[in-house]
């Protein structure tokens, strides 16, 4: 689900107003609205579940609302907060990891289950894209999401959003041994 421009200024208004059980009924349908494309964004970023990316996202969101200036829309605001969340998860996450080896390509092939099998090998090769690539695929898959807003968040012009995702694609499916 993505927010209008009536729906985007109602949310605005009912910060502003001061009024906080219109400011909470505001960021319901704000978090309501838009949950699902935030953490698929996480989730992808991060390269997590994209739960704790998601919680710190929105908690950001309300916490710095009342500031909110309007020089992009709400949602492409909303987006540019989770993506800097998810690269500092992705970059936590990063620091974390121990020398461990990875997963077992064989176990992997092994495991009974085809859309888990299926859900690694894709979650392998989408790790062999930067993070910006994981970010611009993601955004690119999202229900409502315009090129205009994927470049309004990452500050970017449009012909280089379309290009990036371009090669994004395009080094996806080799990773992917050209399947897409």
């Amino acid at each position: 689900m993505s927010l209008g421009a009536e729906a985007e200024a109602r949310i605005l208004d009912a910060y502003r107003s001061g009024d906080r059980p219109r400011r909470d009924a505001a960021f319901e349908e704000l978090f309501e609205a838009l949950e699902g494309d935030v953490r698929s964004l996480c989730r992808h970023v991060a390269g997590s579940d994209g739960e704790d990316p998601l919680q710190e996202t929105f908690l950001a969101v309300h916490t710095a609302l009342p500031r909110f200036r309007g020089e992009a829309r709400l949602t492409t605001w909303v987006w540019r907060i989770a993506m800097r969340t998810a690269l500092r998860e992705r970059a936590k996450r990063a620091r974390k990891r121990t020398a461990s080896l990875p997963r077992d390509v064989e176990t992997r092939r092994s495991d009974p289950a085809r859309a888990v099998a299926e859900a690694d090998r894709v979650a392998a090769a989408m790790a062999k894209l930067s993070a910006e690539q994981r970010a611009l695929l993601a955004l690119a898959a999202l229900e409502d999401a315009r090129g205009e807003d994927i470049a309004a968040a990452l500050g970017v012009p449009l012909g280089t959003v379309w290009s990036r995702i371009h090669s994004a694609r395009k080094k996806l499916r080799e990773a992917l041994g050209g399947e897409v």
